[in-house]
């Protein structure tokens, strides 16, 4: 078996509103496995974005142990989570968060750029943007603003963004959201290749058939695991449900 990529041991996000607190995460423990695809659904308010959070390094616990890639982030500085964001995860988000006045090549180019190890060539640097560039099929569009590409393909130049670090992790939030269906379907393929060779993937979506593409869905209530289910089987994972309880 893989090696576990990610690691949450007992975590908890406790949020103060007034004289009030209020757990957005109360006590997720959870393993992903590196090279595993993992969706994350549940209502509004059940702790997915603030889980998603934490596992970016935007945020940090206030109780418990996040261990990504061996390392314990859990308490380390806004300026060291920084450095981890960079090297080691890659964001794709729902509104695509492109930068309006740059070209494809100049943002999927950013995370290079903002990278603390990022002296490399600059023939270098460009020859890696246009690979990445290619692998998502917008090789010819490198040169268009946002505001001349449609959703799906200003959605493909945020996952070459993603991956212009060559991350470990690649967290997608709402992936599909904005997207029509034929969008849609197109990005969740990139997605499905991604994972085929090897990439690790956790996903939030609302949507069942968007999850489905996961080898399992974890489904959130209350800041709380409420069941794990493998995709495929129909069942859900009770072993792996119980020891969460």
């Amino acid at each position: 078996m893989s090696a576990s990529l990610i690691e949450l041991q007992a975590v908890f996000k406790i949020y103060r509103m007034g004289e009030v607190q209020v757990a957005a995460l109360d006590s997720i423990s959870l393993q992903i496995q590196a090279g595993e695809f993992v969706a994350i659904m549940g209502p509004s308010g059940s702790g997915k974005s603030t889980l998603l959070n934490i596992l970016g390094c935007l945020d940090r616990p206030t109780q418990g142990q996040y261990i990504l890639d061996g390392e314990d982030v859990s308490q380390l500085s806004r300026e060291k989570l920084a450095h981890i964001r960079n090297r080691k995860i890659g964001f794709i988000f729902q509104s695509y968060n492109l930068l309006a006045q740059s070209s494809a090549l100049e943002n999927v180019l950013l995370p290079i750029i903002y990278s603390r190890n990022g002296g490399h060539a600059k023939s270098k640097r460009l020859e890696r943007a246009r690979a990445v560039l290619k692998a998502v099929g917008l090789a010819e569009r490198e040169k268009h603003k946002p505001a001349e590409m449609s959703g799906g393909e200003q959605q493909r130049v945020a996952i070459g963004r993603a991956l212009i670090n060559d991350p470990p992790l690649i967290l997608a939030d709402e992936p599909t959201g904005n997207l029509d269906t034929h969008s849609g379907q197109e990005i969740m393929q990139i997605l499905d290749e991604l994972h085929q060779r090897g990439c690790t993937i956790v996903m939030v979506t609302h949507e069942a058939e968007i999850a489905a593409h996961a080898q399992r869905t974890l489904h959130l209530r209350d800041g709380r695991i409420e069941l794990i289910h493998v995709n495929g089987t129909g069942q859900p994972d009770k072993a792996q449900q119980e020891s969460f309880q």
